[in-house]
C-alpha cells in the first residue's frame, strides 16, 4: 500500500494528467490539474507566537523531530502587538522580534520552510482576546499599520530565500458583509502585496481564503501570489466541543454522516482546485481536529481530505504539532499515546500524515 501511495504522489504533483485515483477500494478516473505553482509543503503550525501571551520561546525539539518525521514545512500564526510597545504600532519591541528571528533560523537549519503568518495584523484578527481599534478592511490607519509591518518584514528577512521563508498576509478574511466586502478585501491584499514588493519582489506572498479561508478570491489570480483554504469542514468534525466557537449544538461527530460525505467534500474543494487551473499556487495553511472528536472518526475524515487535496496537488499544514489539534500531547482520552522523549505521540495520526509527506 505504500508504494501505491508513492506512485500515486509523484503522479499527481506531475502537473496536467489523466490519472486514476486508488482510494483503498474506492477507484474513480477523471481529470485532474495538480497545481504546481507552489509546493506542495507539508508539516504543522507552531504557535509559540500566536497570541498577546505567547513567549516566542520556539523549542528546537520541534523542528528537529518534524525534520525527522519526514515534514517540510511550518506555519508560524504570530501576533503583531508581540513586538510593539505601549500599544504604538509604530514603536517596535526588538528582543521579540529576535525570537522570531530565532525561529526561523531553527526552521531553515532542519530544512523547513517557514510561512510568516500575521494572525492578528493591525485591525483585524480572528482571535478575540483583543479587540483592534481599527478596521483593516475600512480603515486607512490600519492599512498603513499593517503595510508598515509588512515592510518591517520584507526589510528583515531580504536576505532569505524564498524557498525557506514566504509571507501569508493574515489569517482568515471574515465573510462578506458589514466588516468588510469582496473590494475591500481586493484593496487591502494588492496594496499589502505593492508594499512588500517595493522591498522584497522576489518573496512568495500566500493571501488566507475569504470567509475564514473557505472561499477563493479568483480576482486576485493576476497578482500572482497564492491562497490558503483550511481542512476544517464540516466544523461538527473538526471543532466538536471547541469552546471558541458555537458548539454546543453540533451533532455527534461521525463520518460519513450529517449530510457530509467524500463526494461533498471534493464539492467543497472543487473551487480551489479551479483556481489552480487558473494559475494559482493553492496551499492548506490549517486543518485538523479538536480533541474532543472520537479519534476513528478524525482518521477517517481526514484520510479523505488528505487524498482530495493531494490529487490536487495541494499540501496541508495541521493545527497544531503540540496540543489539542496534534500528533503530540493532544488530550485525548480514547487512544494509547506512545512515549516521546517525555511527550505524548499519536502515532496513528502521525503515520496517516507520513503517507502524504
Amino acid at each position: 500500500m505504500k508504494n501505491d501511495r508513492r506512485e500515486f504522489l509523484k503522479t499527481v504533483t506531475a502537473g496536467a494528467v489523466a490519472i486514476t485515483l486508488p482510494t483503498y477500494g474506492r477507484e474513480q478516473k477523471r481529470k485532474s490539474v495538480a497545481q504546481t505553482v507552489l509546493p506542495r509543503w507539508r508539516g504543522f503550525n507552531l504557535l509559540d507566537m500566536f497570541t498577546m501571551r505567547s513567549k516566542g520561546d520556539f523549542s528546537e525539539d520541534d523542528f528537529r523531530w518534524l525534520r525527522d518525521f519526514g515534514f517540510d514545512f511550518v506555519r508560524f500564526p504570530s501576533c503583531y502587538r508581540l513586538w510593539i510597545e505601549d500599544g504604538d504600532d509604530y514603536k517596535i519591541h526588538e528582543p521579540m522580534l529576535a525570537k522570531l528571528d530565532r525561529g526561523i533560523e531553527l526552521a531553515n537549519k532542519y530544512g523547513l520552510h517557514v510561512s510568516l503568518n500575521f494572525h492578528r495584523g493591525p485591525g483585524y484578527s480572528v482571535n478575540r482576546e483583543f479587540t483592534e481599534p481599527h478596521n483593516l478592511w475600512k480603515d486607512k490607519t490600519a492599512l498603513d499599520a499593517f503595510c508598515f509591518h509588512w515592510q518591517l518584514m520584507a526589510k528583515r528577512y531580504k536576505g532569505i530565500s524564498r524557498d525557506k521563508l514566504s509571507f501569508d498576509l493574515i489569517n482568515e478574511p471574515p465573510s462578506i458583509g458589514n466588516q468588510m466586502s469582496r473590494a475591500d478585501h481586493e484593496r487591502v491584499v494588492r496594496t499589502t502585496v505593492k508594499a512588500i514588493r517595493e522591498i522584497n519582489p522576489d518573496r512568495i506572498v500566500v493571501a488566507d481564503g475569504i470567509s475564514y479561508g473557505n472561499i477563493t478570491a479568483p480576482e486576485l489570480v493576476d497578482l500572482g501570489i497564492g491562497q490558503s483554504t483550511r481542512a476544517y469542514q464540516p466544523m461538527f468534525i473538526s471543532h466538536y466541543g471547541a469552546s471558541w466557537v458555537n458548539s454546543k449544538n453540533f451533532p455527534d461527530p461521525a463520518w460519513p454522516g450529517h449530510g457530509w460525505d467524500r463526494k461533498r467534500l471534493e464539492q467543497h474543494y472543487q473551487q480551489w482546485a479551479d483556481l489552480a487551473k487558473m494559475g494559482a499556487g493553492v496551499h492548506c495553511g490549517e486543518g485538523g481536529a479538536y480533541n474532543k472528536t472520537p479519534h476513528k472518526v478524525v482518521l477517517a475524515w481526514l484520510r479523505d481530505v488528505l487524498e482530495i487535496l493531494t490529487g490536487h496537488g495541494i499540501g496541508l499544514a495541521l493545527w497544531n504539532f503540540r496540543g489539542s489539534f496534534g500528533i503530540m500531547d493532544s488530550g485525548r482520552k480514547d487512544i494509547n499515546y506512545e512515549d516521546f522523549h517525555g511527550h505524548k505521540l499519536d502515532r496513528k495520526l502521525l503515520e496517516l500524515l507520513q503517507e502524504f509527506a
